[in-house]
């Protein structure tokens, strides 16, 4: 018998399916083209950081600065007002008329800038106090509190930009413009890399460079989408619409997205407060390390979530359930075959790919083993991170925004106690009895390596997360797992081991990374990840999948 072409089971696909697998995999090669663009910079960016300023605590200072308004940002951009606003938009722009469009565009325009300068003047005029919980007062470094201070008065205003920006990149990916807005970020990456090399240079101290780069960014992203709204007859002067239908179920839907989307940004702001209380390097160890799974998430997880909703929210509004269920499994599998080789890569490889990247000028071997225990830890939770992109959608666009709130704010509670208890268990296992005896807080800050706990906490706490929400969707009724599941699970797991096998062998025959030079890195990084790219496809192909499995649902 002749294998079949597609996984068993799968849907004879109609042309109306058929335009709607390739419409999603266009758009999701369109957005994760412009993302890899955008993460390319990124990883020059950081390079460029790592090589002009290492790990220490002016960096510290400089990472817990950026984070807290990027916490903001990812609340309000790219958090709950996405996911409030782009399913109201979208079924404004099937139902009603352009003109009701551009009235929405300036109500929700005008509010949310109005909200958000309020937000940023109370974060400037709050900075001291900031400051001061997210600084190490066991063990202070002079200057780094007053240091923190100057630079979040200058990274604050991002946030209202920024969110202006999602406004803009939310209405375009409703009409299907994925490039621009995914190509946006590169902007604040070019800003960063003129910061650290040139802007350094005339600031005091150096650090400060940064905070005038991502306040400059801001501004400019904020420019840059403004011509594709224009061309879409979008661009319009914001007014104040607290009162109008359409800002209004925004705000309805945001709030409780609000403390869903808020659930791993506050993770990400406890895991802050607690790197401050550890060895100095730690906020930059884990910041480095976050760069690394923002590529496969950035480039393929976020591009999927972003491309998808529109597309369920679409299925919904037509009340297509069978379009909306092959819609979702499409989007679960193609996830799972991309994902779950870049976690095995990326714990493999955490040690080879931090020395090969950011082992230049000031970074050194011993930040590399650091920086690499991170990428290890939170590489671990890849696949959860990428699944819940893609299920967190199929909420969204059904306009159910308490749901993700319940998993959220368990997965919150969660991560808050297994960071405690692995901690704990690290510090059991790791610290000598010497520094034991000088205290615990002592300890904390003078041993390091204890904040692999953090990454690995946060891991788990996704998997708390996707499984609540994959419960609950499927009590929701809403999606039908399509046919041959089983088959597709066995043959993408033994293509990973196989993967897994060759890399392995790989690390054995390779040098120590953190002790060759610089090309020597290069060439054999380059071996072992093309060498595990080349043996997972290959057994992809010899276990059945061919490249149309990826557009068609």
């Amino acid at each position: 018998m002749t294998a079949p072409t597609t996984p068993p089971g799968t849907p004879p696909t109609n042309s109306a399916s058929g335009k709607g697998g390739r419409s999603m995999a266009r758009g999701i090669a369109s957005f994760a083209s412009m993302t890899m663009l955008s993460r390319v910079f990124g990883l020059v960016r950081d390079i460029s950081f790592s090589t002009v300023f290492g790990a220490g605590w002016m960096t510290d200072a400089f990472w817990v600065a950026f984070r807290i308004p990027n916490f903001m940002r990812r609340l309000f951009a790219e958090g709950s007002f996405s996911t409030a606003f782009v399913p109201v938009f979208t079924e404004l722009k099937e139902k009603g008329t352009h003109a009701q469009l551009r009235e929405l565009v300036a109500r929700t325009a005008g509010t949310l800038s109005a909200v958000l300068l309020l937000i940023t003047a109370l974060g400037m005029l709050g900075a001291p106090w900031l400051a001061d919980a997210f600084s190490n007062n066991v063990r202070p470094e002079p200057g780094q509190h007053q240091l923190i201070v100057d630079l979040l008065r200058l990274t604050f205003p991002f946030l209202m930009f920024v969110s202006l920006t999602a406004l803009a990149a939310g209405a375009l990916n409703s009409f299907h413009r994925f490039g621009l807005p995914a190509l946006t970020p590169v902007i604040l990456n070019l800003c960063m890399i003129a910061g650290a090399w040139w802007g350094s240079r005339l600031t005091d101290p150096p650090i400060m460079a940064m905070g005038w780069a991502i306040l400059i960014a801001g501004l400019l992203q904020l420019l840059f989408q403004l011509p594709q709204m224009a061309k879409l007859d979008l661009l319009v002067l914001p007014r104040w619409g607290w009162n109008h239908a359409g800002v209004r179920k925004v705000m309805r839907l945001m709030v409780p997205t609000l403390l869903g989307s808020s659930v791993a940004q506050i993770n990400l702001l406890f895991d802050t407060f607690i790197a401050a209380l550890l060895v100095q390097g730690s906020q930059t160890w884990l910041s480095q390390a976050d760069r690394f799974l923002e590529l496969p998430l950035g480039v393929f997880g976020i591009a999927l979530g972003t491309v998808i909703l529109p597309t369920l929210s679409r299925h919904h509004v037509n009340t297509d359930r069978a379009a909306f269920s092959r819609s979702l499994d499409w989007g679960l599998r193609t996830t799972l075959i991309i994902i779950v080789p870049a976690m095995f890569g990326l714990m493999l490889l955490s040690e080879p790919l931090v020395a090969t990247v950011f082992q230049h000028g000031k970074f050194q071997a011993f930040d590399t083993r650091m920086t690499a225990l991170s990428v290890f830890g939170l590489s671990f939770g890849l696949p959860a991170f990428a699944l819940v992109k893609t299920v967190l959608p199929a909420f969204y666009a059904r306009q159910d925004t308490r749901t993700p709130v319940r998993a959220g704010v368990a997965a919150l509670i969660a991560n808050m106690l297994f960071n405690l208890l692995l901690l704990a268990l690290l510090f059991q296992i790791w610290v000598p009895e010497a520094d034991k005896a000088q205290g615990t807080m002592s300890a904390l800050a003078h041993v390091p390596g204890l904040h692999f706990a953090l990454g690995l906490a946060s891991a788990l706490s996704s998997y708390l997360n996707l499984v609540l929400l994959w419960r609950w969707l499927r009590k929701a009724d809403v999606y039908d797992p399509q046919p041959g599941w089983t088959r597709f699970l066995v043959r993408a797991g033994i293509a990973n081991l196989v993967m897994v096998a060759a890399l392995l062998a790989g690390l054995q025959l390779a040098p120590s990374f953190t002790e060759v030079s610089a090309w020597t890195r290069i060439v054999w990084l380059g071996v072992l990840v093309a060498g595990g790219g080349l043996v997972y496809g290959i057994a992809m192909l010899g276990l059945g999948f061919r490249p149309r499995d990826f557009r068609e649902h």
